[in-house]
């Protein structure tokens, strides 16, 4: 009788312990789900490091060969003035002439001043752009030599470029990653709770914009992490 009194003691206090074990264990995982979710953002200006530049203008003629020698001319006297500026001759590139033949043009009812129209395009692509940005104020210099500019080409524009981003990107992300952190402090401070260790983290994708349509040649760049902290009593 007694043993068997004592099977169920020591079987009672085993359920017991193992109630306990299940109670403390559960308790543990709940808390442990505890976590916030924050963003932290970095954001910081660039001057571009990289221009492409297409200048562009029209020859009128009514004789192909007349036309032709008028293109030569002027795009020597355009290189000329590119490589005097301080532009390097492989910053340069060439594209064959658009001739457009008004004749041939079905649809076109307009009145021409001249049969043939070329569009030029000279091509400049630098890592300079502080110097190519100052030799755009220069381009009406060459008025005077009978070049004219088109501007308007929807086909043809001037695009800036950042091309130095791994340079900033851990700089960034550390500031990222400290203002997820501020906001994540913020938050266990007002839930009274303690901020514990990062659940999981995840870095967003870099993005880099014009800073404002008029500026074109300072960049904005962006990046946002996404930080999981756990929250402890």
């Amino acid at each position: 009788m007694q043993s068997r009194l004592k099977e169920a003691v020591v079987l009672a206090l085993g359920i017991l312990g193992l109630g306990m074990f299940f109670f403390l264990a559960q308790a543990h995982v709940k808390d442990r789900d505890r976590a916030v979710l924050v963003r932290g953002l970095a954001e910081r200006e660039v001057p571009a490091d990289y221009v492409i530049w297409p200048i562009v203008y029209k020859e009128l003629n009514d004789d192909l060969g007349s036309l032709y020698e008028a293109v030569q001319a002027k795009s020597a006297i355009l290189e000329k003035f590119l490589l005097d500026n301080g532009i390097k001759k492989e910053e340069i590139s060439y594209s064959s002439p658009d001739i457009l033949d008004t004749d041939g043009e079905v649809y076109d009812s307009r009145k021409h001043t001249a049969r043939y129209s070329a569009t030029v395009v000279m091509t400049v692509a630098s890592s300079n752009v502080s110097l190519v940005r100052e030799i755009m104020a220069k381009q009406n210099e060459l008025l005077k030599q009978g070049l004219a500019f088109t501007d308007n080409d929807y086909r043809y524009h001037k695009v800036y470029s950042f091309n130095a981003l791994n340079q900033v990107k851990p700089a960034m992300i550390e500031e990222a990653t400290q203002n997820a952190h501020a906001a994540a402090e913020k938050f266990a401070k007002d839930s009274h709770s303690r901020l514990g260790k990062i659940k999981t983290a995840t870095q967003g994708m870099f993005s880099i914009e014009d800073r404002d349509e008029n500026t074109p040649y300072i960049k904005k760049i962006r990046v946002v992490t996404n930080v999981q902290y756990f929250l402890e009593d």
